[in-house]
Parts: C-alpha cells; structure tokens; sequence
C-alpha cells in the first residue's frame, strides 16, 4: 500500500505540473515550427536623404533592382557637351582640363597629358582621349532615365558635380566599353575604383540595377578594400506620364502593392521606394520585373 500512496501522490504531483504549464509553457514547440519555417526576411533597398554614406559592400546591397527597357531610348534625348556656365568650355573640355597632369588652356583643349586609368596608357593628344560616361547613356535610360524629364537628361550626360560621373579615358577603349555594364564589361585596370565609381553615380542619380549587374557588382566589392562612399544625390525630376492609379486603391495608394505605393502620376521606380515591395495587383509601375510577386527586392 505505501508504493500504491507514492505512486497516487507522483500523478497528482504530475497533474499539478502539468496544469500550471499552461498555453504559455507549450510554446517552444510552436517556437520551434516557426523557426523551421522559410525565411522570408528581405534586405530592404534603396536610398534616403540628400548625401548617402554607406560602405562599399552595403550600397551594393541596397541598389534597388529592376527590369532593364531600352525601347524609345535615343542619344540625342541626352543634350551633352555643353557649356553650363558660359566659361567658353563645354563639358568635354571642362573634364580634360581638370584631369590633365599638366596645365592647360583655351577654350577647345587640344593638347596635355592624360593617363587613362582603365588601361594605364598616357595621350598628349585630346583626340586620343574620351570622356566615358561611367554609366553610359544608355543604360541610364534602361535603369531609368526614360521616365526623366529633359532637363535632367541634360544634367545628368553634363555632370560636373561629381568627378565620378565622368572620366577621360583612351578613345577606343571606351568605344569597346559601350553602354555595358559591369555584368558584360571591365576596365582591365582600377576595377575597384570603376566599381565604386559605378556604384556611386547609380546612387546619385536614383538609378537601379538589373540582376546580374548587381550580381556581378557584388562579386567585385567582395574582391576590393569595402571603403566609405559619400554620394550627395542628384535632383531627379520625372515626366508627368497622365493616367491614374486605377481601381481597387485609394487616392494615395495604387492598387496591389503592400506597403502603399502612391499611384501614378509620376511613374515611379525602384529608385524612388524602399523595397522590398509586395506585389498582388496589375503592377502599374512595373516593379515586379521576374513576376515572382515581390518588387525591388535586393
């Protein structure tokens, strides 16, 4: 009889332990079913304030991605070479005389010394020499640019604010350039300098990157010093397209996209948001590129 009492008293003991758990007591086990759960935390994306300054590494993470679209692109929407401040220099020569390692003057610079840093080569002569668009013209439009207004498109192929933007270079080593990106393009010199030049004027002028290229931006920075960069952002001005953010939104939020995406006009991009974004309508703004239901993602 006593081990019949001692075995009685051990289920009430049992049964007292039990119901004190309660609900809050069983929670591991949900715990546990959530953490084996897919994640779906995603890197945030995109830019804030008038001066980004971000480490290498993480300014590539947060590009905003987006389908590249050439249709309508055209080099003459891009007024260049001119002359901003009536100094008798356009563009081009304002960058020559500023990247010349010896003194120059005139107002159509012809002779100097310049060294190339894509290739290493050095040219007296300024016939021998262009100045790259480091993120050409035409990949400023695929990334965006497109829905610019002119006068941006003119600031943007004139920048002068930033010595990033443009650089003097051998002639035909630009010509094999292009408009590639980095995914399909690299100086055989200064990849890490080009890399964090391209980076930085994606950054200034609210551009957005395509999957691969922000791949192989990624693979590059992995490979370089991860240095501070300081870009202090373009204003970016868009054209008014018209329309409207049609039904099953409200007046500030176009349909379809969790957070609220204000509807158009203007067309926004990637560039403009903080990604990533949730895709469940008819997308007007065409944030969706891979139709996987999530726009700029990283």
């Amino acid at each position: 009889m006593p081990h019949a009492s001692l075995a009685a008293g051990t289920v009430v003991t049992l049964t007292a332990a039990l119901l004190t758990l309660g609900p809050t007591q069983a929670a591991p086990a949900t715990d546990h079913a959530a953490s084996s759960a897919p994640s779906t935390a995603r890197v945030a994306t995109g830019f804030t304030g008038k001066t980004v300054k971000l480490r290498l590494r993480r300014a590539v993470k947060k590009l905003p991605v987006a389908t590249e679209r050439r249709r309508g692109y055209d080099r003459d929407k891009f007024r260049h070479w001119i002359d901003a401040n009536g100094d008798c220099q356009d563009t081009r020569d304002e960058v020559l005389k500023a990247e010349s390692l010896t003194a120059v003057s005139g107002c159509d610079i012809t002779s100097g010394e310049w060294r190339s840093y894509y290739d290493g080569e050095e040219w007296t002569s300024s016939s021998d020499v262009d100045i790259d668009h480091l993120v050409p013209l035409a990949e400023a439009w695929d990334s965006g640019a497109r829905r610019w207004t002119a006068g941006t498109r003119q600031r943007f192929a004139n920048d002068l604010g930033d010595r990033r933007a443009l650089a003097a270079v051998t002639d035909n080593v630009n010509q094999s350039k292009s408009d590639q990106d980095p995914a399909e393009w690299m100086p055989a010199l200064g990849r890490c300098r080009y890399v964090r030049e391209w980076v930085a004027v994606k950054i200034r002028w609210r551009l957005a990157v395509d999957r691969p290229e922000k791949r192989a931006l990624a693979r590059r920075a992995g490979n370089c010093d991860n240095t501070v960069l300081k870009v202090r952002r373009a204003t970016v001005r868009r054209k008014n397209t018209g329309g409207g953010g049609g039904g099953g939104g409200s007046a500030n939020c176009a349909p379809g996209y969790s957070p609220c995406v204000p509807p158009p006009p203007p067309d926004l991009d990637c560039s403009d948001l903080d990604g990533p974004i949730r895709v469940t309508g008819s997308d007007p703004h065409n944030l969706d590129g891979d139709g996987d239901g999530w726009g700029c993602e990283s």
